[in-house]
């Protein structure tokens, strides 16, 4: 197996297969901050590419084997195939290659301290509140992040050698490769059914997670979970559990909700009161995942006056309940949920200030949609109106397994009215005609779907 010392590597000229990635690109910002040669080539370009470009990295728009040119390693995504012309020609000629979750475990081994937040749901938003904080601490870490947030002006912060923060996926067992000494599990649920085969098999996943944690580091988990209880051993010493019951070492209580849903909530540390949390985010799940921030970036030597301050300061990472605005007095919403568990997590943090909820759903993967259909059809309660659009494949083909339909038919077995209109200029003229001043229309999915809000923002104008 490559090894790969970023201060040290005799692999100067370094080209990445899909570096428009959200990943990928933060990885590519950190060798071209340590003057290291950057190619790359992606599908399409983007915002993330021309910044990069901006940076010195030389990058390819479409994959060929010409893109390839005196590279001493290739760096690839999970997303590539092998009869990807770049891959299949590093493969012919010998070119060292390392996927992208190896190389960020590699990229890792070179920070004092790293903290890795895993977990079912919530990372990005989780891995968005400890960025908020750490950016107002004197740590100056680096954050490689999964979607965009403003006090960092993208995805990517570029700091010493001494934190790096960074989210840590189960897909695959992609984090198994990584090296953090500070871990955070959310939650544990079933998802990525298309290559996990259940539950347990997910469960025996993030038991490997744990196993990855030092003596000496910390293991930061949702004590309220009970898919996490039951992979947690009773011997493990370095365990710090929060939730909202007080068995927990960092628990939340006295919790209230403004108008808009915005969270506040007594801190308490292994039954001490701390102090009062203000957030400017929505909803239950988020005052655990800002628990699970304080304790990450307590245990790393920040402050709680610090630590406050930046809970406050942040407002979500784009795509997160990110409000896009109000038009014709039609409020927009758009969020990155696509799981049942998120959605419903979502809309029921929605405050009570509409008339009416039109939600328009854009399903993502027709192996979610299919092993969760049931679970997708019970998660829209308390909206007005659905809108199914088609099925976003992302990384599938459609073989017929699934369709947007049958999911319609779920979510009107249990009382929602719901509809299938299968493209965006359908949708776009369904909503103009139907929704009205006071109402809200919330974009709910991992595809494209916040195009809708953008585009109606447009026609309304």
């Amino acid at each position: 197996m490559l090894n790969f010392d970023i201060d040290k590597s005799n692999y100067k000229n370094i080209h990445f297969i899909g570096i428009g990635g959200i990943s990928m690109s933060g990885l590519a910002h950190i060798l071209l901050n340590k003057n290291y040669t950057v190619t790359g080539s992606d599908m399409n370009n983007s915002n993330i590419i021309e910044k990069l470009r901006s940076d010195g990295a030389i990058i390819h728009i479409g994959h060929n084997s010409n893109n390839i040119n005196d590279v001493d390693l290739i760096v690839y995504t999970s997303a590539i195939g092998e009869d990807n012309p770049e891959y299949a020609f590093a493969k012919e000629n010998d070119i060292p290659m390392m996927d992208r979750a190896t190389f960020l475990g590699e990229i890792m081994r070179g920070y004092k301290n790293s903290i890795a937040v895993a977990g079912t749901h919530g990372k990005t938003s989780t891995t968005g509140m400890i960025s908020s904080i750490l950016v107002n601490s004197k740590i100056d870490s680096t954050i490689l992040l999964g979607g965009e947030l403003d006090c960092i002006d993208g995805n990517v912060k570029i700091g010493n050698n001494e934190l790096l923060l960074t989210e840590a996926c189960e897909y695959r067992g992609n984090f198994l490769k990584f090296n953090p000494t500070v871990g955070i599990i959310l939650n544990i649920d079933e998802d990525h059914l298309d290559y996990f085969t259940g539950i347990e098999h997910i469960k025996d996943t993030f038991k490997e997670f744990i196993d990855l944690i030092p003596n000496t580091g910390s293991l930061i988990v949702n004590g309220d979970d009970s898919n996490v209880k039951d992979i947690i051993s009773k011997d493990r010493k370095n365990v710090i559990r929060f939730g909202l019951s007080r068995e927990n070492d960092y628990y939340a209580d006295n919790i209230k909700y403004d108008k808009k849903g915005y969270g506040s909530f007594d801190l308490y540390i292994n039954n001490e009161f701390i102090s009062n949390i203000k957030l400017n985010v929505v909803g239950e799940h988020n005052i655990l995942n800002s628990l699970s921030s304080i304790a990450a970036t307590y245990v790393s030597g920040v402050e709680i006056d610090v630590i406050k301050s930046g809970l406050e300061t942040f407002v979500g990472t784009h795509r997160r309940f990110e409000d896009k605005g109000i038009v014709s007095g039609i409020q927009i919403i758009d969020d990155y949920a696509h799981h049942p568990t998120e959605i419903k997590a979502t809309l029921s943090s929605i405050g009570d200030i509409y008339k009416n909820i039109y939600c328009v759903f854009q399903p993502h993967t027709y192996t979610r949609t299919k092993s969760l259909l049931k679970e997708f059809g019970k998660c829209f309660i308390g909206v007005d109106q659905v809108i199914v659009t088609d099925i976003y494949a992302a990384r599938e083909k459609d073989t017929g397994i699934v369709n947007s339909k049958q999911l319609v038919d779920e979510i009107n077995n249990n009382g929602v009215k719901s509809v299938f209109i299968n493209t965006f200029e359908e949708t776009l003229d369904f909503l103009e005609k139907t929704v009205d001043k006071g109402d809200l229309i919330i974009t709910v999915g991992a595809g494209d779907v916040y195009k809708i809000g953008d585009m109606f923002k447009e026609i309304k104008r």
